[in-house]
Parts: C-alpha cells; sequence; structure tokens
C-alpha cells in the first residue's frame, strides 16, 4: 500500500484517522495514549502486511530485538556494568538482517558474473534462491538500530513500554519511505502529545502539497524520462541525454520531496512532529551544502553514527578522505544493491573529498551563478550513473565531444 494509491486515500487513511480521533475523544480526559499508540502499532502492521505478507516478520523480528537489547543495557548502566555486548547483538543483528535480506542477492550474483567470467559452471551458484527485499527496510533497521545506540550513549532513556517502541519503529506515515526518525525525536509525543486542529490543519495542507509534487509533477515528468532512457545509450543526443538528467533530477526531488512531505503531513494528523528531510536542495552552492539540504535524516545519520565514530574531521587530511569516502560507499549501497549505486556513492565522496581543498576554495571564489551551475552539472553525472542505462561506463554520451549518435564512426 501507498500513498497515493486509490485504497489508501479513500479506506485506509480515514478509517484510521476517524478510529483515532474516538480514542482520543473517549479517553482524553484520562491518558489516551497507551491506546492510541496500541491502534496505531495494530493499524501499521496492517498497513505493512498489505503488501509485504510473511515479510512483516522481519519488521518484527528488527523490533523485538532492539528493544531487549536496549533493556539490557538500560539495565547494565544502571548497575554500572558493561553493556557493551547487548549493543554488539542489536549492531550485527539489524546489519546481519539487512544484508541478507538487501544485499544477498547482488553479491550472488556478481559471484555467478565472476565464475561465468572464468568459465567456471558451478550449479550450486546458479541455483541460488532470490531472496525478496522487505519494503523499507532500509529505514526501519536504521532507526531500531540508533535507538540502541542511543540508549547506549546515554542520550535517550530506554522505554519500558514494549507497544511505545513498536508504534515508533513501524509507524506508517514514515515506514516506507522515511524521513529516518529517531527515537529522541518522537520519545515525547510518544507519551506526551495532544492533538489541535491547527496542527491537523496544517499536516492535511503538507500532505495534500506531497501528494500533488508525487501525483502531478514527478508522475508527470517521469514518463519522459522514462522514454528517453529506455534507448540505447548509443542512440542518444548529448542534448536530448541532459533533457532526460534535468528531468530526471526534477523526477527524483518531487518524488522523495513529496513522499517526505505526506510522511510529515500524515504525522501531524496523528501528533507527531517529524524532522523535515529536504530544504531547497537545488540551491546548493556546493556539495556539503547539498547533503546539509538533500535527505538531511540519512545524512544526519551517517554523520552521527558512521563518520563521527570513525573519526570525523579530527585526523589527517587522508584520515577524513577516508572516512568520507567510507560513509559515502556505505550510502550509495544504502541506496540500492548494485555496482550504479556504489559508483554514485564513490563520486560524492570524491567530490566532497576535493571541497576540502584547494578546489573547495577556487569554487567558493566563484560568482554564486557558477557555483550553481558547479553543483547542477556535476549533479547530473552522478544521476545518471545511479539508475539509467547511462552507467558508469557510458558517461561520455553527456559530453559534447563525444560525436552524434548519427555518425557511430565519429564516437
Amino acid at each position: 500500500m501507498v500513498f497515493a494509491a486509490p485504497v489508501f486515500l479513500f479506506f485506509y487513511l480515514p478509517i484510521c484517522l476517524l478510529v483515532y480521533l474516538a480514542i482520543y475523544a473517549i479517553g482524553r480526559k484520562t491518558d489516551w495514549r497507551p491506546r492510541a499508540n496500541l491502534f496505531l502499532f495494530l493499524a501499521s502492521l496492517f498497513f505493512y502486511t498489505w503488501g509485504e505478507q510473511t515479510l512483516v516478520c522481519v519488521l518484527l523480528f528488527s523490533t523485538f530485538v532492539d528493544y531487549f537489547c536496549a533493556q539490557v543495557i538500560s539495565r547494565k548502566r544502571e548497575q554500572g556494568l558493561n553493556s557493551r555486548l547487548a549493543l554488539t547483538a542489536s549492531i550485527a543483528t539489524n546489519l546481519t538482517t539487512l544484508v541478507i535480506f538487501k544485499y544477498f542477492n547482488f553479491a550472488a550474483d556478481n559471484v555467478q558474473a565472476v565464475l561465468s567470467s572464468l568459465g567456471i559452471q558451478n550449479s550450486i551458484a546458479a541455483s541460488v534462491p532470490q531472496i525478496a527485499l522487505p519494503l523499507g527496510i532500509s529505514f526501519y533497521t536504521f532507526q531500531s538500530m540508533s535507538y540502541s545506540i542511543d540508549v547506549y550513549r546515554g542520550d535517550v532513556k530506554a522505554t519500558d513500554r514494549f507497544i511505545d517502541f513498536a508504534c515508533y519503529v513501524s509507524l506508517f506515515p514514515q515506514l516506507v519511505a522515511g524521513p529516518i526518525v529517531r527515537y529522541r525525536d518522537v520519545a515525547e509525543d510518544l507519551v506526551e502529545r495532544n492533538l489541535s486542529w491547527d496542527s491537523f490543519r496544517s499536516g492535511v495542507e503538507r500532505f495534500i502539497i506531497g501528494l500533488s509534487k508525487k501525483m502531478l509533477l514527478a508522475n508527470t515528468v517521469a514518463t519522459p524520462v522514462d522514454t528517453i532512457f529506455a534507448q540505447q545509450p548509443g542512440n542518444i543526443s548529448m542534448l536530448l541525454a541532459w533533457v532526460g538528467i534535468v528531468l530526471y533530477a526534477l523526477q527524483i526531488y518531487f518524488d522523495f520531496s513529496g513522499y517526505s512531505d505526506m510522511a510529515i503531513g500524515l504525522g501531524r494528523m496523528f501528533g507527531f512532529r517529524f524532522p523535515e528531510n529536504f530544504a531547497h536542495p537545488y540551491s546548493a552552492r556546493s556539495f556539503q551544502d547539498f547533503w546539509r539540504r538533500w535527505h538531511i535524516s540519512l545524512s544526519t545519520w551517517f554523520r552521527d553514527y558512521v563518520y563521527i565514530p570513525l573519526g570525523g574531521n579530527r585526523g589527517s587530511g587522508f584520515r577524513t578522505s577516508f572516512n568520507l569516502w567510507m560513509v559515502f560507499l556505505l550510502c550509495g549501497l544504502w541506496h540500492g544493491a548494485s555496482w550504479n549505486f556504489v559508483a554514485w556513492g564513490a563520486m560524492h565522496g570524491a567530490l566532497l573529498t576535493l571541497e576540502r581543498s584547494r578546489f573547495g576554495k577556487l569554487i567558493q571564489s566563484l560568482p554564486i551563478v557558477f557555483q550553481h551551475a558547479y553543483v547542477v552539472l556535476f549533479l547530473g553525472i552522478t544521476w545518471a550513473c545511479s539508475v539509467h542505462p547511462i552507467g558508469p561506463m557510458q558517461w561520455t554520451t553527456l559530453l559534447p565531444w563525444r560525436g552524434s549518435p548519427t555518425h557511430p564512426a565519429l564516437d
């Protein structure tokens, strides 16, 4: 089930809101939130099971593991004991789950490709079954794992209410497409939120804006994008390739930010305040600026849980560059299990590394219009490398000196 589907808009969402408001109206003179959290948890399980069926067990497994690991961490901290084993169990379980369901097929396909290139026919490798990818697994594993880490660091207090934690992990507005909501972002709302007309009205407005971005803009732009990139790279002119990339940049922004707007709007309708996820990213003047504006919840997650623990920018220039590369290689793999996304992450890591050198100072010295042009130009190339058939090995299609596709001899 997706937010733009008629079954969600005309059946699921209205029924959820009516039941939720009824729980609030009946119990608002008492503590209505535990019953509301239980309802949201059950409603979210129904939402997820609608499309994923038995794969909902992966979500529940991750939720149970991290809840109990956080409980152990909390108790050991109170006793002055080391709780690193419980934290390791939480991280290892989440990463193992993510690797098995998201990256096993990618690894198996690459092993088979390598064996085939060596002329080795391996019936075992060829018969490995494909594992279904649970929807939203990248989001909810990161959310659930960050809770255990924050409890270990002492940034949040572990909740004793399993339903509250399960409601946080499975909350349907942000389950499938983010933003990545950390427990500390909604810890207060889980136990003390209040409903108001102003919040509900602003939530409806934000949801409509997001739905319009998705249906009227992203889906409209997607048609010519799919038409352009359905062609063989050698048959696409430089102009047409750039038109496709510009349209794709608009499509991915309106699609992703539209879903984030819908999630934030839905959260407000139910009394939750989710963090913003986009802040006019295409107005960025550098790639450092871009990643402060694009998918903010993901970039801050990698900053706090990967980049800083690796050492951040506290070491030598080489160590800082290594940390950036590691973060963005992982960021690329997080977006998708393919070499295109690895290349996409490597390119962003390279550009961010360059911006920490004299090249960055040179960019900052340019007029603002050229800074924007620099970002847009290289963003276009990275978008081309990420998904569509103009992959890392065909990016010269975008260059003016590659020749015309009607004259293959000039290519």
